[in-house]
Parts: C-alpha cells; sequence; structure tokens
C-alpha cells in the first residue's frame, strides 16, 4: 500500500519515521519479502546509500522505526519542563525541520539522540533475531576473565559493534553529500549519539555451583536502558559547545577560546537558540502559550521562565487521587480514592498570537 509511504518518512537528521506498522503487518512482509525495491523508491527524502540500504536489509526499516519511537518519546521526556519541549514532532511535523535548519543546541541534541535511537533499535533487533544479517556478538564466547576471576561468555550479548556500523551508514549518508559546516557538526553529533550508547553497554552474569555460589559464572554484554543514554546525552546538551569553522574548512573550532576543545562525545554547534517564546515558523517554535509552568519552581519549568514574563492563568480543576494508602500483610496495598482540587497555571498568550514569519 504506497499510501502509507507518502507519510511516514521525511529526512532531515536521518529519516525521521512518524507511523510504523505493525510486525504483523501484510504491507510489511509484502515490502520486505517481495518488493523491497518498489517500497525503497517510493520512500521520499532517502539519499542514494539509504536507498541501496532499504533494498538490501527491508527488515531492518521497521526497527529504524521503533529507534524513532524511542528517540522522539526521549526527546520529549528530556525537553518537558523547557519552553521548547520536542513536541513539534507531533504538533508539526515540519516545524522540527526549522528547528534542525538552524546549527542550535536544540539542533545538536536531535541529531545525537536519533542517532542513537537506531543504533539502540537496530542491535536489540539483532540480539532478538529480528534482522538476517545479524545475531548476538560473535566475539562474546569462550572464556574471559574480569575483576571477579574467569567466566564463560554464554547467553546472547548485545552486538553493539552492527548496531553502530549500521546506524552509522544509514544516518550519516544524508551528511556525507556535504562537505560544509552544517554536515561537519550533524556528522559529529550523530558519532557523539552512537558513542552514548555504547558507553552504557554493561556485562551481566548469572552464577552457577552448589547453592547457587558463584564457583561457575556465565556473563554476556547488554545495554542499558535507552533512558540512561538520554540522561547522558542531555548533560551533553547543557554543556554543549560553541564552535565555528577553521581557516582550512576541514573541521572546526571552538567559538570562544577560554573553553575547552571537544572532544568526540561532546555536542557542538554554531547558532545560539531563538528564546522559543513565540509561535514562529521560521525557527520551529510552538511558543509557551498554553504551557503547563511550575508556580513554585525556580527553574525553568517556573511561570516566570516559561511564560517569558507574559505572566499566567489559573484554573482550579478537580481530579481522583489515591489516599489513605495501607499496607495489608502479605503482600497488597490498598488504597482509597480522594477527590483533590488542584491549581493548575498555564501560560497567557501574547497580545498578537499568530505565527510570526519571515518569509
Amino acid at each position: 500500500n504506497m499510501n502509507f509511504l507518502s507519510g511516514i518518512w521525511w529526512s532531515l537528521p536521518l529519516v525521521l519515521v512518524w507511523a510504523t506498522p505493525p510486525v504483523t503487518s501484510s504491507w510489511w512482509y509484502m515490502g520486505a519479502v517481495g518488493s523491497s525495491r518498489v517500497m525503497c523508491d517510493n520512500v521520499p527524502g532517502l539519499v542514494s546509500r539509504q536507498r541501496q540500504l532499504c533494498r538490501r536489509y527491508p527488515e531492518a526499516m521497521l526497527s529504524i522505526g521503533r529507534g524513532v519511537a524511542a528517540w522522539t518519546a526521549e526527546c520529549q521526556h528530556q525537553f518537558r519542563r523547557h519552553r521548547w519541549d520536542c513536541n513539534a514532532l507531533e504538533r508539526g511535523q515540519r516545524l522540527l525541520g526549522r528547528v534542525l535548519l538552524r546549527s542550535s543546541r536544540e539542533s545538536a541534541f536531535v541529531h545525537a539522540i536519533s542517532s542513537a535511537g537506531v543504533v539502540f533499535a537496530i542491535t536489540r533487533a539483532c540480539s532478538q533475531g529480528e534482522l538476517k544479517s545479524c545475531s548476538c556478538d560473535p566475539k562474546k564466547k569462550g572464556s574471559a576473565k574480569d575483576s571477579k576471576g574467569q567466566f564463560d561468555w554464554g547467553g546472547c550479548s548485545d552486538n553493539i559493534d552492527y548496531g553502530v556500523k549500521f546506524a552509522r551508514a544509514f544516518v550519516d549518508a544524508k551528511e556525507r553529500k556535504g562537505k560544509d559546516a552544517r554536515a561537519l557538526m550533524n556528522l559529529h553529533n550523530n558519532r557523539a549519539g552512537r558513542k552514548a550508547v555504547k558507553r552504557f553497554l554493561k556485562q551481566e552474569c548469572k552464577c552457577h555451583g552448589v547453592s547457587g555460589s558463584c564457583t561457575l559464572r556465565t556473563c554476556w554484554l547488554a545495554m542499558a536502558d535507552f533512558r540512561k543514554t538520554g540522561d547522558y546525552l542531555w548533560k551533553k546538551y547543557n554543556g554543549a559547545i560553541q564552535v565555528v569553522m577553521n581557516q582550512d574548512g576541514t573541521g572546526f573550532t571552538v567559538a570562544n577560546k577560554r573553553f575547552k576543545k571537544p572532544t568526540k562525545n561532546d555536542l557542538v554547534y554554531f547558532e545560539s537558540s531563538p528564546d522559543y517564546c513565540i509561535r514562529d515558523r521560521d525557527v520551529g517554535s510552538l511558543g509557551t502559550a498554553g504551557r503547563v509552568c511550575n508556580q513554585t519552581s525556580r527553574g525553568m519549568d517556573s511561570c516566570e521562565v516559561m511564560c517569558c514574563g507574559r505572566g499566567y492563568d489559573t484554573s482550579r480543576v478537580s481530579r481522583m487521587t489515591k489516599c489513605e494508602c495501607k499496607f495489608h500483610w502479605c503482600c497488597a496495598v490498598r488504597c482509597q480514592d480522594c477527590l483533590e482540587v488542584v491549581d493548575i497555571h498555564t501560560c497567557k498568550a501574547p497580545k498578537s498570537a499568530g505565527w510570526i514569519s519571515r518569509t
């Protein structure tokens, strides 16, 4: 069903999947098995290298769709208390494109987290046997040693190297066509995202022996929950380093000499971010009118900061909550339903609440 294709793909930092069919969808069986060339040729926005990978690994496209779902949810979680809340993905698809056309901190984060999402999803699909092209990490075999002694590799170690390799080939393909400053910035941030997932690969073990003693251990490597990657990249977003192109145009250097040179783990950006206070198509801002703010906070979600000094409206609402919870031996917690009245504060709209557009 090619009508399905028209709304699901849109390529900016990579291919963004707005919706993905269920695993059992006949469309995916038809596309993945019978006519991957037709499917991939009808996906708008792919560069030739991405189209080649799509034709060669059609089943991986579903995994990429899951990766997009993971990173968009994580992006929205990390920005939930900020003026730009990453919800342009849901409320205005093209708005995210406007954000990414700027070389800002937000663009740097989206490139990193989206690249990480593809690594995570492809690696997970390998371990779960969903891809013909990969499986568990083939290098984790035989015996090895760690600080606790000797162990045997067993189970299914996440094949993170394959996930990184596939993500690099697919995600970076769009940037490798250009040699300009933005392409170099995007490639740097894409790599930082991939490295972030690998950073949280951890060794898990199971003990064997009499009464559960650890005379024998079987171990494997597993990715941590994606939230760890999101939290790490959020710290990198807050410490992102502004850079400028160097004189020969092959790389970049820090814009402010007082700051350290960025490492491969750092996020980099060229342009300062807009304030995102008002609706502005050109910068991809939905504005903060109607956003819920925290009257008692002193952070980014405070009514003063979130509402950009415009003030806020307060409404009193009633909601049901669990209360008077008691623990009963053994092992249940029983609560009552209580009616709670709370004040909700929402940012006022600017006097002119329409879209601003400079084009």
